[in-house]
């Protein structure tokens, strides 16, 4: 275990590095960083019910699942659906809601997420004992690099650590410093989980704050996205985007932007498609109009959940059952 978290530890640092590095590789007049986290589209197919059901199966089941329709039956679609609409069902109570189809659609969105957290896990859940403390994070992460008072690559590791112990404890909602799973899935995606949201306007805050005033002002939020590089002439997209902070962005006229205002900029409150679609399949779904589906009602309908041929479930259950 020992040799898993050092190889661990030394890949982290690695991409730490490279991210870095290819940041400041990529800090060209012509580039532009997006810090906006906007809810991705269920598919790029058009949602058009009376053409196909194409668009319905991908915001299902997402849209790599979706591709494997033709290896099964209608009767085991049939068969496979029902076994899925059973995790669905959250409280157990026979019937699916739309809250809980709402919450199914983004977990199979989303499900490149649980796949890097698997991932992490095994890392840094050291002992094996299904949790993941901050002294196990810490110890697969930053071990070596903290010994080393003048690094060579010139990163300061100990304010990163201070910064992730900051991230963990917030992700760590009863503050015993260990983590379960999906503690630990809000500390490596935070943008995805609502009581995350405040750590990551503060630390993009952090990012682009180069005077420390608590504030971002025209000028760092240009900077952020755009350098210069001894070039006078800004692209029009630049100038685009300083009349949208004066505009947009600025909302109290200032001249720059406080906490709330980054918070709109960067977390801005979408459509929800999720519940827009979740909606569409109650109410195609719903035979006795009472606002919620039974396994029959969704099995009947299932050409319009998962096809005539359905997918390979079992990949998805076995990830559900995290969820």
């Amino acid at each position: 275990m020992k040799e898993i978290g050092l190889l661990t530890m030394e890949l982290r640092q690695f991409l730490v590095c490279l991210s870095l590095c290819t940041a400041l590789a990529l800090s060209k007049p012509t580039e532009k960083k997006d810090r906006v986290h906007h809810e991705p589209q269920l598919s790029d197919k058009v949602h058009n019910d009376a053409q196909s059901f194409d668009y319905d199966h991908d915001a299902f089941l997402g849209a790599e699942e979706a591709k494997t329709f033709d290896q099964l039956t209608p009767e085991e679609s049939k068969e496979r659906l029902g076994k899925i609409v059973s995790k669905i069902d959250g409280d157990k109570d026979g019937f699916v809601t739309v809250d809980e189809l709402k919450d199914w659609i983004k977990f199979a969105q989303k499900r490149w997420i649980y796949e890097d957290v698997e991932r992490q896990w095994k890392g840094h859940d050291l002992n094996e004992d299904g949790l993941v403390s901050w002294e196990e994070y810490k110890n697969a992460t930053y071990g070596y690099a903290l010994d080393d008072p003048d690094p060579d690559d010139g990163f300061n590791y100990k304010q990163m650590m201070v910064r992730d112990e900051r991230r963990f404890k917030m992700a760590d909602k009863d503050g015993d410093l260990i983590a379960t799973k999906e503690e630990f899935t809000a500390f490596l995606h935070p943008e995805e989980y609502d009581y995350m949201k405040d750590i990551v306007v503060q630390e993009t805050m952090e990012d682009i704050d180069k005077n420390s005033d608590g504030f971002i002002d025209l000028e760092e939020y240009i900077g952020d996205m755009y350098s210069h590089d001894g070039n006078a002439d800004e692209p029009d997209w630049v100038k685009t985007e300083r009349e949208q902070f004066v505009e947009f962005r600025d909302k109290n006229r200032d001249g720059k932007m406080d906490k709330e205002e980054t918070k709109d900029w960067i977390l801005p409150s979408d459509y929800d498609h999720a519940e827009a679609e979740a909606r569409h399949l109650v109410y195609e779904s719903d035979q006795n109009k009472d606002g919620k589906l039974t396994k029959e009602e969704i099995v009947d309908k299932y050409d319009l959940f998962v096809g005539s041929q359905a997918t390979d479930f079992g990949e998805a259950l076995v990830r559900h059952d995290e969820f």
